[in-house]
């Protein structure tokens, strides 16, 4: 029986390319009012795992749930209450910002669609943008009308791959916390992807390391690295990546 607390669960997830094994066995899953950091090297399986959860790819064995609901056999209720963004899925650059909007919006059947719309233009700062195409925005323009793309269905789930990899500093953080405080008041969970290892202890509430495409290690940002005899966060990734089997050991 699917357990309450979880927005997503992922169980045995593997994804055989040919004999590359992208993902091997793979587990967790993300609770209500959480933010898990899926983390590893370029190769690590993170993108292959995002788009079997979103649906784009199909597990080569393993089941995931959204709500309770099998992806496999309820993908539609299953991604009604979903959203993303990422770095490589640009929005259509022909279309304005308030069109890339109402076109999504109406996809995902959102109520009192153009209020919501003038909201999202507001929280993430767009408004001066409404009417300008997409593919002429600076890239941390075309980042927050990604992340108002992926806020407009009040999503349960949010993947979050890179989201603030193309903003300045300031808006970085202000964004960082435009997320954490929408996790915490709507109770939704998020499954967020960053190479920025200060974000990545800034935001979120549990870590799992990828290392060719199995999990090897999980925990508190903040007390994991110590329990692995590093002193930061970048240190312990960046062993991750250089020598996965010196952790599988320990």
């Amino acid at each position: 029986m699917p357990d309450a607390t979880q927005v997503l669960s992922v169980a045995r997830l593997s994804k055989q390319f040919g004999h590359t094994k992208a993902v091997d066995d793979v587990s967790f899953d993300v609770r209500h009012n959480e933010i898990v950091g899926l983390l590893g090297p370029n190769g690590a399986g993170k993108t292959t795992t995002i788009n079997m959860i979103l649906g784009v790819l199909e597990p080569t064995s393993g089941r995931i749930r959204i709500e309770g609901r099998d992806v496999a056999t309820e993908r539609s209720r299953a991604l009604a209450c979903t959203n993303f963004t990422a770095v490589y899925a640009p929005l259509p650059g022909n279309l304005t910002v308030y069109q890339n909007l109402r076109f999504f919006g109406l996809i995902y059947g959102v109520p009192r669609l153009a209020a919501r719309i003038d909201s999202l233009l507001e929280q993430f700062d767009l408004g001066p943008f409404r009417d300008t195409k997409c593919g002429l925005l600076s890239s941390g323009e075309q980042s927050r009308a990604q992340l108002a793309k992926a806020m407009l269905n009040g999503p349960h789930l949010l993947l979050l791959d890179e989201p603030t990899a193309s903003l300045d500093p300031a808006t970085a953080r202000e964004t960082r916390a435009k997320i954490r405080d929408l996790t915490r008041r709507e109770g939704g969970g998020v499954l967020w992807t960053s190479h920025n290892m200060y974000e990545v202890q800034e935001v979120c509430d549990r870590v799992l390391f990828l290392s060719h495409g199995r999990i090897l290690l999980e925990g508190d940002p903040k007390t994991l690295p110590r329990a692995h005899g590093k002193s930061t966060l970048e240190e312990l990734f960046i062993t991750v990546a250089r020598e996965p089997l010196t952790l599988e050991t320990a």
